[in-house]
C-alpha cells in the first residue's frame, strides 16, 4: 500500500470513529433529547409537575399540597423551569419538602438537567428515592458535586459552575434479591456533562438516616429492600432549578450498567 493510500485510509478511519463518538454522545450531556419510549417528567410547566410529581412524605415532611416549588423563567435560555423553593424547607431541612414522581422505578434510564444560582446551592437527584446523586456548588469531596454520596470522589471538574445548565446522564441497575436477601447491590453508571464520571459504581447504602428516603432508617440504611421507588429531587432552602428530565424504564439483567454504544 502506497503512502498516500494508507493516510486516506487513516483519514477515513478517524472521520468513522468521529461519527461514532458523536452518535453515542448524542443521547447524553445538556440539551440531550429523550431516547424513544422515555418519559418526560420536567418540561417547565405546572401541569407536569402536579401531574407526575408529589411530595415525598417522609418522618420530616412539612409542607402540603399542592407542590410549592415555583415555575420561573430559564436565567439562560428561553422558556421556563422548576424551582426548588419550599417555605418548609428554609434552612437546609432535607426531608421537608422534597419531590417525587408518582410512577416507581426499578431499573431505568435518567436524563436531568439541572442549575445552581447561589454559591454552596444544594440539591440532589435521589435514585428510587434511595441512593443520591449529589448537586452541591463547591464541594469537591466525596459528599459533593457529582458524587454517588459517600460512595465516589466528586468529579468536579466537570462543573460547568454557578448559572450555567448541567446534566447527568444515568442508567441505574436496582438492588437484587434472592429470597428475600440482598445478593447484589444497586450499580450506577454516570455521565456528567457528556464526560463519564462512574462507571458500574456499586452502592452499599442509603445515606443520612430516615429523613433522606426509602430505607435510609433500615439498619443504618443499610437495611435496603426489595422495593420500587420514584425519582426524588430534593429542595433544601437552595434556588437551584430543573428543566429537560425524562426517564425510560430499563431490564438490565446482567450487571454492568455501562451504556451500550
Amino acid at each position: 500500500m502506497t503512502f498516500p493510500a494508507a493516510l486516506h485510509r487513516l483519514t477515513v478511519a478517524a472521520v468513522v470513529l468521529q461519527a461514532s463518538a458523536v452518535s453515542v454522545f448524542a443521547a447524553v450531556g445538556v440539551g440531550a433529547k429523550p431516547l424513544p419510549g422515555a418519559e418526560v417528567i420536567i418540561d417547565g410547566s405546572r401541569k407536569m409537575l402536579d401531574d407526575k410529581w408529589t411530595y415525598w412524605q417522609g418522618p420530616r415532611f412539612g409542607s402540603s399540597l399542592p407542590i410549592k416549588w415555583k415555575i420561573v423563567e430559564d436565567p439562560v435560555d428561553k422558556g421556563t423551569v422548576v424551582m426548588t423553593d419550599d417555605p418548609a424547607a428554609a434552612g437546609g431541612k432535607y426531608g421537608a419538602a422534597d419531590i417525587v414522581t408518582k410512577k416507581a422505578y426499578r431499573d431505568f434510564r435518567l436524563h436531568v438537567e439541572f442549575l445552581v444560582m447561589k454559591p454552596s446551592g444544594n440539591s440532589g437527584v435521589y435514585l428510587q428515592n434511595r441512593y443520591e446523586i449529589q448537586i452541591m456548588d463547591g464541594d469537591k469531596t466525596p459528599h459533593g458535586m457529582g458524587a454517588v454520596i459517600n460512595e465516589t470522589p466528586s468529579p468536579y471538574a466537570l462543573y460547568n459552575g454557578l448559572g450555567k445548565w448541567n446534566a447527568y446522564d444515568i442508567n441505574f441497575r436496582a438492588a437484587r434479591f434472592k429470597e428475600g436477601k440482598k445478593v447484589e447491590p444497586a450499580q450506577v453508571t454516570l455521565y456528567f456533562n457528556g464526560v463519564k464520571a462512574h462507571v458500574n459504581q456499586s452502592i452499599s447504602q442509603v445515606w443520612g438516616g430516615p429523613n433522606s428516603g426509602i430505607d435510609g432508617g433500615n439498619d443504618g440504611g443499610k437495611g435496603i429492600t426489595d422495593v420500587p421507588g420514584g425519582l426524588k429531587l430534593q429542595c433544601e432552602g437552595h434556588d437551584v432549578r430543573f428543566r429537560n428530565t425524562w426517564i425510560k424504564a430499563i431490564d438490565l439483567k446482567d450487571s454492568p450498567t455501562d451504556f451500550v454504544k
